[in-house]
C-alpha cells in the first residue's frame, strides 16, 4: 500500500513537472524581447491549460500532507526556502496571466510580463532546489527532525536547479513550437534547438557535480540506476534536438516531457527503500514505510482516490483534446 502511494505522488509531481513546466518555460521566454503580439500568442498558447496545469501540484501535495504526513513536516521544513520560492512562483505566475490584460497601458502590461518571468524563475529554481536536497541527502538527526536549511546551499543543488530552469525553458519553446502558427513555429524552432542544447550541457554539468559530491554518493541507495536515468534524461533532448530539425514538434514535445519527468524518477528510484537519506545519523534515515500513514489511513484515502483520479484525468485528457493544434489568435481570451 506504501509503495502505490509513494507511485501515487511520484506521478502527479512528475506531471505537474511536465505540464506546469511548459507554462513556466513559456513565462521565461517573455523575457526574450519579442513585440507584444508575440508575447500574447505565446500567452495564448499556454492559457486555456496553466490553471488545470497547476491542479497536479494540488493533488501532489494532498497526497504529501494525507499519506506521508511524516515525510510532509521533515520535507518543508528541510527545504522551506525553496519550497517557499516555487510555491510563490506559482502564484506570481498565474496572477501574472490572469491581470495581465486588465490594464489598458503598455508599462502596466510589461510589469505584469515581468512577474510572469520572475514567478516562472522563481518556480523553476525552487523545484529543483528541492529535488537536489532530497537527492543529496538531509541533515536528520536523531530525534527525527531535519537541522537547518543550508544543505539547500551547495554547489549540487545549484547546479541542479540551473539544470531544471534550462530543462524548464527548453521545454517551453518546444511546446510553443507545436503550438503556434506554423510561420511562428518556423520561426522558433532555431531557439528551441539551441535551448535543447543548452539544457543537455546543464543537465550534463549537474551529473559532473553529483559524481564529485560526498553527499550525493553517500545518499545514493542505486547509483547504478541513478546514472541509467540519467543518461536517458540526456537521451531524450538529444532525440528532441532531432525530431526538431526533422519538423516533428509533437515528438520533439514529447521528448522534453519526457526529460522533465525523469527527474522525479530519478530521485525516487535513486534513494529507494528512503524518502530522506540522513546525512548526519545514518540510522535516522526515513524509509517510505516510515514516512507512510497508517494502513486504515491509507485504505481510507484510497476510498477518496478512486472516483478523484479518473475525474482528474479526464478533465486533463477533454483539454488537451478540446484545445489540440495550432492557435490562430480567433478564440476569445482575458490574458
Amino acid at each position: 500500500m506504501e509503495l502505490a502511494w509513494y507511485a501515487l505522488l511520484g506521478l502527479f509531481f512528475a506531471g505537474y513537472l511536465v505540464l506546469g513546466g511548459y507554462d513556466y518555460g513559456v513565462g521565461l521566454l517573455l523575457a526574450r524581447g519579442a513585440d507584444a503580439p508575440r508575447r500574447r500568442a505565446a500567452l495564448n498558447a499556454i492559457g486555456p491549460f496553466f490553471l488545470g496545469n497547476e491542479v497536479w501540484l494540488v493533488a501532489a501535495v494532498g497526497i504529501l500532507f494525507g499519506a506521508f504526513p511524516v515525510l510532509e513536516g521533515e520535507l518543508l521544513a528541510g527545504s522551506y526556502p525553496a519550497v517557499a520560492a516555487a510555491l510563490a512562483g506559482v502564484i506570481l505566475v498565474t496572477a501574472g496571466v490572469q491581470l495581465r490584460s486588465r490594464p489598458g497601458g503598455r508599462s502596466a502590461r510589461t510589469a505584469w510580463e515581468r512577474v510572469i518571468v520572475v514567478g516562472s524563475l522563481l518556480a523553476a529554481l525552487g523545484w529543483g532546489v528541492v529535488l537536489a536536497g532530497l537527492l543529496q541527502g538531509v541533515p536528520l538527526r536523531a530525534d527525527g527532525h531535519v537541522a537547518g536549511v543550508t544543505h539547500l546551499f551547495t554547489p549540487f543543488a545549484a547546479a541542479t536547479g540551473l539544470a531544471v530552469l534550462a530543462l524548464v525553458v527548453a521545454h517551453g519553446a518546444t511546446f510553443l513550437t507545436l503550438r503556434l502558427p506554423t510561420v511562428e513555429s518556423d520561426r522558433l524552432r532555431p531557439l528551441a534547438h539551441r535551448l535543447l542544447l543548452t539544457a543537455t550541457v546543464a543537465v550534463g554539468a549537474a551529473a559532473v557535480v553529483a559524481l564529485f559530491s560526498d553527499r550525493v554518493r553517500t545518499a545514493a541507495q542505486r547509483p547504478a540506476a541513478g546514472v541509467l536515468l540519467a543518461m536517458l534524461l540526456v537521451a531524450a533532448l538529444l532525440a528532441a534536438r532531432v525530431a526538431l530539425g526533422r519538423r516533428r514538434p509533437g515528438v520533439a514535445f514529447a521528448a522534453t516531457a519526457t526529460a522533465l519527468a525523469l527527474p522525479v524518477l530519478l530521485v525516487g528510484v535513486t534513494l529507494w527503500p528512503y524518502v530522506l537519506v540522513s546525512t548526519v545519523e545514518p540510522s535516522a534515515s526515513l524509509t517510505v514505510t516510515d514516512a507512510a500513514a497508517s494502513g486504515p489511513t491509507l485504505r481510507l484515502l484510497g476510498w477518496l482516490a478512486v472516483p478523484l483520479l479518473p475525474a482528474l484525468l479526464g478533465f486533463q485528457a477533454m483539454c488537451l483534446w478540446i484545445f489540440r493544434g495550432r492557435t490562430d489568435g480567433r478564440a476569445p481570451v482575458y490574458w
